[in-house]
């Protein structure tokens, strides 16, 4: 029997082409939601189809959720899972520090899994980049880029502050301490304990982050492209997989996938 599969979210780029790919994955797609203006595109779909996300819930309470959709809303979607004891899967971008709490505390009541980024080659990255930190040692300066489309809304992207606080955990900081998203002006020298972290945005760039490990007379780089959005959308698929057979009690992220690897 298919794992039953709800996706908020589903008329935008993401949460379309999870449904997309569902039953591909082997979830049998029970109900679809977005918002009420946005759901004549998803009639097409053979599944209950809404706005609102309690009568789903309600209806399929062991369904698991993948939500891609905006702070406030995938909180109201986080709770009402822990009410229902629906496992989540969120891939929401730009939550505040205390919206992340506030997904820490529900986690204990259902299973939850957040991640900025869906992307295996992300996730091997966020491992990599403190250990390079830590051996590379405080004479390498630490910087990171990335590239959107020109319709993404937040910035810096969920992804590269993750991969930047990677790399702040490499040299013992945190990364609201060191963090420079701006430079203008007479900024004087480059201070030793900081990372830059600049957003360029245009066209239709799926996402491309570039972390920088700079030395004298040397530098490293390392680059993740997304080719497109299938790459994340597969891999919320297999994150919502592997969730349903996991316990409630933390805040999983996909590094916790693959810890064993």
């Amino acid at each position: 029997m298919k794992n039953k599969l709800i996706v908020m979210g589903a008329a935008g780029r993401m949460g379309s082409m999870i449904a997309a790919l569902a039953e591909e994955e082997g979830f049998s797609l029970v109900a679809v939601a977005d918002r009420a203006e946005c759901l004549g595109s998803l009639t097409h779909w053979a599944c209950l189809v809404g706005s609102e996300p309690e009568p789903m819930l309600a209806a399929h309470p062991q369904a698991v959720i993948i939500d891609f959709t905006a702070p406030e809303a995938a909180l109201r979607t986080a709770r009402l899972a822990a009410r229902y004891g629906n496992p989540l899967v969120s891939g929401v971008t730009g939550l505040s520090a205390e919206q992340k709490r506030e997904l820490e505390r529900l986690a204990a009541q259902t299973p939850i899994l957040w991640s900025p980024n869906m992307s295996l080659g992300v996730s091997v990255l966020s491992v990599i980049l403190p250990r390079l930190a830590r051996m590379l040692g405080p004479d390498y300066d630490l910087e990171l880029v990335e590239i959107h489309h020109n319709k993404k809304k937040d910035a810096p992207s969920g992804t590269a502050l993750r991969l930047a606080e990677s790399m702040a955990e490499g040299r013992g900081w945190k990364l609201d301490e060191v963090a420079c998203c701006r430079r203008e002006g007479l900024t004087g020298e480059r201070p030793s304990g900081q990372i830059g972290i600049q957003s360029v945005r245009g066209g239709d760039v799926a996402g491309v982050h570039t972390a920088y490990f700079i030395g004298q007379g040397e530098r490293i780089e390392i680059t993740h492209h997304a080719h497109s959005r299938e790459n994340f959308a597969r891999g919320a698929l297999h994150a919502a997989c592997w969730l349903i057979d996991m316990p409630s009690g933390k805040l999983y992220s996909l590094q916790d996938i693959f810890h064993d690897m």
